[in-house]
């Protein structure tokens, strides 16, 4: 398993100032965050657990999935969640050409605007991972690159579902972005730790709102 952070070092945060790495308030809000879907049974599921707890999450959606999972990523949108890019393809931007890249984000965007009338300016990049001039392009067409502060892991086959939680409810704080995904990789961690971290989060006096 690659090397990853599970609390973002402040001196990353500094350095990388321009991408939102946080959201910091006195108000103890939190934005939880889900990755790579919609996906068929697993976001499904994921908003049903949200609704038990009144929480309204952003949800980075992979183009070729919403293109795949139409009416599931309707029903983000009707239950009150937000949305940003993620990419068509779920590209990784150190391994790919700028122009590649911006195009696989565009594309992304066009299916957002073309087929589901939504022109988000969220975008996260897959794995974390984008280079200097990716980012500044993107910015430059308007967009806010959304990282995280605290990292769940649950894509990592090789934590138990009881560390996975353990990695938000030991690290999360006021304003922290938390990182889920909607995926089947991370379903068995994630159907662990999602509940018992709503249910902590609710019981330590946060309250979830959504990136814009």
């Amino acid at each position: 398993m690659s090397f990853y952070w599970v609390k973002t070092n402040t001196f990353i945060k500094k350095v990388f100032s321009k991408y939102c790495w946080d959201i910091p308030n006195n108000e103890k809000k939190i934005y939880l965050t889900f990755d790579d879907g919609p996906t068929p049974e697993v976001t499904d599921w994921v908003l049903s657990e949200l609704k038990k707890f009144d929480a309204k999450a952003t949800f980075f959606c992979i183009g070729k999935n919403i293109k795949a999972n139409s009416s599931l990523f309707e029903k983000l949108i009707t239950e009150g969640h937000s949305i940003g890019n993620h990419t068509m393809n779920h590209i990784n931007g150190w391994k790919s050409k700028t122009n590649d890249y911006i195009e696989n984000v565009k594309n992304c965007a066009k299916v957002l605007s073309e087929e589901k009338n939504l022109n988000p300016l969220i975008f996260r990049p897959p794995y974390g991972k984008i280079k200097k001039e990716q980012s500044k392009i993107l910015r430059n067409l308007g967009y806010k690159i959304v990282m995280w502060d605290v990292l769940s892991a649950d894509f990592d086959q090789s934590i138990t579902p009881e560390k996975c939680l353990e990695n938000v409810t030991k690290n999360v704080k006021s304003g922290s972005v938390i990182v889920f995904h909607d995926s089947v990789k991370a379903s068995q961690n994630l159907k662990f730790a999602l509940p018992k971290t709503l249910h902590f989060l609710k019981e330590n006096g946060f309250s979830f709102d959504i990136i814009h």
